[in-house]
Order: C-alpha cells, then sequence, then structure tokens
C-alpha cells in the first residue's frame, strides 16, 4: 500500500518550492489580493483543467500537474490572507511568506491526516475529473460565503473550503503521478 503521508509530502514540496521560487521573482505582491481575488484565481484554474478533462486537448503547454499547484498555492495564500488580512503593500519578505505557508500547510496535512483517517483513504478510488468537480463545488460555496460577507448559518466556513481545497489538489497530484508511473 501507498504511503500516503510520504506521497502528500513530495507533492507539497513541489508547491511549496514554486512558491518560494516566485516568491524571490515577485515579492509578496499577492498579499494586495482580497479573498475574492484569490478565490477566481482558483476557480480559472480548476476551470482550466476541468476543460482539459473534458476536451483531452489543449494549447498551453502547461497541464492539469501545473494548474493544481496553482490551487495548492493560491489556497494557501488565500488562508494566509484570511489570517493576516489584506494589505495595500506588500508587507512580508519572502522568508515570512514562506514560513507562513509552511504554517498553513501542516495545518491542511493534519487535516488531512485525521480526514484520511475517518474516510478510509476513500479519495485513492476516485478520478480526478471528480476531485476536479469537488474543488469547483468548494469555490461555488466560498463564492456564496464571500457573498454573504463571510456569514453562513450551520456551513463551515471560507478556511475549511480552503483548507479541502488544498488536500483535493495535492490528492489529485498524487493520483496523477502515479497515474503517469503506470
Amino acid at each position: 500500500m501507498p504511503d500516503t503521508n510520504k506521497q502528500y509530502k513530495d507533492a507539497l514540496e513541489q508547491c511549496t518550492r514554486l512558491f518560494e521560487k516566485k516568491a524571490v521573482d515577485y515579492g509578496t505582491a499577492w498579499r494586495i489580493l482580497r479573498l475574492p481575488s484569490l478565490t477566481d484565481q482558483i476557480f480559472i484554474k480548476a476551470q482550466r483543467i476541468r476543460s482539459i478533462q473534458e476536451q483531452q486537448t489543449q494549447k498551453i503547454e502547461e497541464g492539469q500537474t501545473s494548474e493544481f499547484i496553482g490551487i495548492v498555492n493560491y489556497s494557501i495564500m488565500g488562508l494566509i490572507q484570511l489570517d493576516r488580512g489584506v494589505v495595500d503593500q506588500p508587507d512580508m519578505t519572502p522568508a515570512e511568506a514562506l514560513e507562513a505557508y509552511q504554517h498553513f500547510s501542516k495545518t491542511c496535512f493534519e487535516l488531512m491526516q485525521l480526514k484520511n483517517h475517518d474516510y478510509g483513504e476513500a479519495w485513492r478510488d476516485m478520478r480526478v475529473s471528480s476531485l476536479t468537480d469537488l474543488i469547483l463545488q468548494k469555490l461555488l460555496r466560498v463564492k456564496q460565503i464571500e457573498d454573504n460577507a463571510g456569514k453562513t448559518l450551520v456551513s463551515e466556513g471560507i478556511e475549511a473550503n480552503y483548507m479541502d481545497m488544498v488536500n483535493y489538489a495535492l490528492f489529485a497530484l498524487i493520483l496523477l503521478q502515479e497515474q503517469a508511473q503506470d
């Protein structure tokens, strides 16, 4: 049986490396993004994945893997924005951003372990396309919560949805890696 924790950490490391390199290239300009803007960036990536899956062709070289990495990174940026608030000018160094990124990625990992225990690794029997659809559903939920000024009556909030999107995207990366090895 595959080692989920190792596969998860390997996939997350790929995302972390890209986040770190982009923080050096661009700084932390993303700190000015309001939550709906981050949600829309994730939505664009998820829609592109779905389009690739349905059309089975693409005109831009980057495939599903790079888009799932983007979903992980934008979702963690969203968690940071929820925690620290939006600013008018970047206020974090790349090192501080990486530290915050690692904090939230650890929180997502811990959530994955809890849910994976309770659900018995059911995600392993899912299709990547189903994970894509679940991410899109989470995005629509987040958009509705944002439209409701962050208020919910009985539902989980934006943070829980962002964390689930991180985990679904990492599961998709694991499944894509396994498919590539077959």
